[in-house]
């Protein structure tokens, strides 16, 4: 499957995940950047609330690409246990750097909610979103995160490596992967277009999400 942008994929995610059960109370959670036109279309056309939920790479002190760990809003930290033994990285360094990350994740939130409030997930259904999987580092940080405060939490992405979607049925309630293709290569290679989205992009998405909440009428509940 060859998706031609990032709504597109998020089109046919939201196919997908009309079939869940309890899908009803869900909030659309989605990773920025990549992750919120995806998102934003699932909630669209799904009818929910659309939020963000953001993840920071942990990068190696001095070799800054090279990923230790991450740490997703609120706090949690994931960290690569082998990269850190390998390279003799301290417990102060590794703070050091999830300090930082922090204070960027909190600007971030300010600046892509524009003055909207967050949305409330506790004891609801949270749908996390990115544009694809390869290694889930950022993916499993956000997941391990939300455990304690949501009901369910559902992955969902229109691309990711096989093994990498696998591994997450034991992490999470329910996973949906539109195309596990092999070989994966990236997750680049499964979009026609596949351009950075802005800061500026993810915005103006959220801020139009936002207003359409505010404007719609009270949803009514499922019949059996």
């Amino acid at each position: 499957m060859l998706f031609q942008d990032r709504k597109d994929a998020g089109r046919v995610l939201a196919g997908l995940l009309a079939s869940l059960r309890d899908i009803n109370d869900a909030v659309a959670l989605a990773l920025p950047r990549g992750g919120v036109p995806v998102a934003f279309e699932v909630a669209r056309e799904l009818g929910l609330p659309l939020d963000i939920f953001i993840v920071r790479k942990l990068g190696v002190p001095g070799h800054e690409e090279l990923a230790m760990g991450a740490i997703a809003s609120g706090g949690t930290k994931v960290l690569n246990q082998n990269i850190i033994e390998q390279l003799g990285i301290s417990n102060e360094a590794i703070d050091r750097v999830a300090a930082h990350e922090k204070t960027e994740i909190d600007r971030r939130e300010r600046f892509y909610r524009a003055g909207h409030t967050a949305t409330s997930i506790e004891g609801r259904s949270v749908i996390l979103i990115d544009d694809g999987l390869a290694t889930g580092a950022s993916m499993r940080a956000a997941a391990r995160a939300l455990k304690s405060r949501a009901r369910k939490v559902i992955v969902a992405v229109p691309v990711a490596a096989k093994e990498t979607c696998d591994e997450f049925r034991d992490e999470v309630d329910a996973v949906i992967c539109a195309t596990t293709p092999e070989p994966f290569i990236a997750v680049g290679m499964w979009y026609r277009n596949f351009e950075q989205t802005g800061d500026e992009e993810v915005r103006s998405l959220l801020a139009q999400a936002a207003d359409r909440k505010e404007t719609a009428h009270p949803r009514l509940p499922r019949t059996a």
